[in-house]
Order: C-alpha cells, then structure tokens, then sequence
C-alpha cells in the first residue's frame, strides 16, 4: 500500500490492506488461544488490528513531516485510517464472539470518543494546543496554601488561629476522603484559555453518579482553579428534555452542554475542521462492513445502531 497525502481518498484500498493484515493475525491467535477461548481470541485481534493502525498513523505522521503536509491532509488521512481499523476490528469481534445489542451499541458509542478526539490530535487550527490537566493533590495544596496565608494574616490570636486552622482541616479531611480525579477526555488551550472536554456516548437514567463526579470536577476547575476554565460536555445523540441528570448538567453554571449536531458544530469550531462533513463523505458502515458481519447485524436488529 502507498502510503501518501491522498491516501484518504482510497477507502477500499485501505480496507482490503487491513483485512489481510488482521487475517494474518488471527491464523497466529488462534493457534495461540485455540477456538474455544473467544474472548481472549477478541481480545487478541483487537490489539493486532489497532496496532497495525497505529503504525499506519506513525508513517503518516513521519511522511507528513517529511513531504510538508497540510494539516487537513493528515487529518483526513488519520481519521479515514482510524474508520477502516474500526470496520475491521468490528468485523473480526462479531467473527469470533456475536454482537448482541448492548455489547455493540456499547462499542459503537466507545469508538466515537477517540475519533472525534483525532480532530484536536491533529488540529486543523494553528493555534489548539493540547495540555496536562492538573493533579487534585497541587491543587489542594495550592489552595490550602493560600488559605493559611490568608489566616495568618487575619487580626486574631493565636488560639483562635490555631482553632480556625483546626476546623478547616477537618473541613479537608471530609472532601478529601478520597481523591477526585480532575482528568477529563480532552484538554486543550485556545489563546490562554482552558477548555475541558467530556465525551458521551448518549446519556442513560442510571447516571447518578457519573452526574455528581462531572458537577464536581467543574466546579473545581471553574471556582477553585481559575475562572480562565471552561468545561464543555460533548454528546454523541441528540437529547431530550426528560432526561433528568442531562438537564442538571445543563442547567448548572459550571458545563457547557451540546448533543448531537451541536456536538459536532463545537468540534469544528474549537478545532478547525468539518467533522460532520467529512463523517457524511466517508462513513458508510453498511456499505463498508462485509457481508457476514451485516448478516449477523439485520438478523439481530443491530443495524440501527449504525449511526454517529
């Protein structure tokens, strides 16, 4: 396979490529694992077909610097090889262990994130710059820091210090009795600004606490941190209004909730490219898909769940 700028263009090419490659592997893992043990089989190919993209991506990103790429060229380049890889890794899990509906509405869901976030890997915007998100243990020293200072600094005794520092500690011990993790899908910087990203797949009624975490680690970046923070939700579906911990996230002053086409219009806003075009352009699961696999999928009703 010619790996050049206009690869993207040459979706069969790239398939046919991949399903060698994973045809390859999987004669290798099943003398390894035998029939029998089908998910460490899927577990096995899964890894072979995403390394095997991950060096696509590798001489891409090495010829891209060579050749003087454009920055739409690699992205296109990138997200049209991450789609094939997905084709064939959904192929061979439904070969070696069926899809049933939440297994692979699941997946489908799973997939989604990490293609959107290859519009911010590769940004076709100059000035998106990824970031580290901060730990929660700086953070609360930083904060508990400033407070001392600040205490110590108050017209009072020493006692009364002493006592006021006392109950502030005690204060921490409860918010602290277990460490809040800051890191969310994406973080990156647009002219000194912070945004803060969470993909989802769609939003169940079972989301409690993913809601409380989310509200949380908002709050902590937009009250605590700085208010040089913002914090959007990404929704894959389009969303309705009963959908009560959607609406909470909607309604609180710490995220910024967009579903479904909104989704897709902040991505290209925030990175630079047409995600949604380029998904109506290229993204043809059921012509891309092979026949078995579409067989096992219109047998089980599983097709409807073809759908970004």
């Amino acid at each position: 396979m010619n790996i050049n700028r206009r690869l993207y263009e040459q979706k069969e090419v790239i398939l046919h490529y991949l399903r060698d490659r994973a045809a390859e592997s999987y004669g290798e893992i099943i003398k390894i694992h035998g029939e029998r043990d089908f998910k460490k089989r899927a577990r096995a190919i899964n890894k072979a077909i995403k390394d095997k993209a991950q060096t696509l991506r590798t001489i891409i990103i090495q010829r891209s610097i060579a050749q003087s790429w454009s920055k739409t060229e690699i992205l296109n380049n990138i997200l049209m090889i991450t789609y094939c890889s997905y084709v064939i890794m959904i192929e061979y899990r439904n070969r070696t262990w069926p899809y049933e509906y939440m297994a692979f509405a699941r997946r489908i869901g799973e997939l989604w994130e990490p293609f959107c976030k290859n519009c911010f890997d590769f940004p076709a915007r100059d000035d998106v710059e990824l970031v580290e998100p901060p730990l929660f243990s700086e953070v609360r020293e930083q904060l508990q820091q400033e407070i001392r200072e600040y205490i110590e600094n108050i017209s009072l005794s020493e006692l009364e210090k002493n006592q006021l520092l006392k109950y502030y500690d005690k204060v921490w011990s409860l918010v602290t009795s277990g460490e809040i993790k800051l890191e969310l899908d994406l973080h990156f910087r647009i002219d000194g600004k912070n945004y803060n990203v969470d993909f989802k797949s769609g939003f169940q009624s079972n989301e409690k606490g993913n809601t409380n975490r989310l509200l949380l680690v908002a709050s902590i970046y937009k009250n605590i941190l700085s208010e040089n923070n913002e914090c959007l939700l990404f929704v894959r579906t389009e969303e309705d209004d009963n959908n009560h911990y959607l609406q909470i996230l909607k309604k609180s002053e710490v995220w910024d909730v967009y579903c479904g086409n909104e989704t897709y219009s902040q991505i290209e806003t925030y990175s630079g490219f047409d995600i949604a075009s380029w998904i109506a352009a290229n993204i043809e699961w059921e012509k891309d898909l092979d026949q078995d696999t579409l067989t096992h999928f219109n047998e089980n009703d599983l097709v409807k769940y073809l759908s970004w």
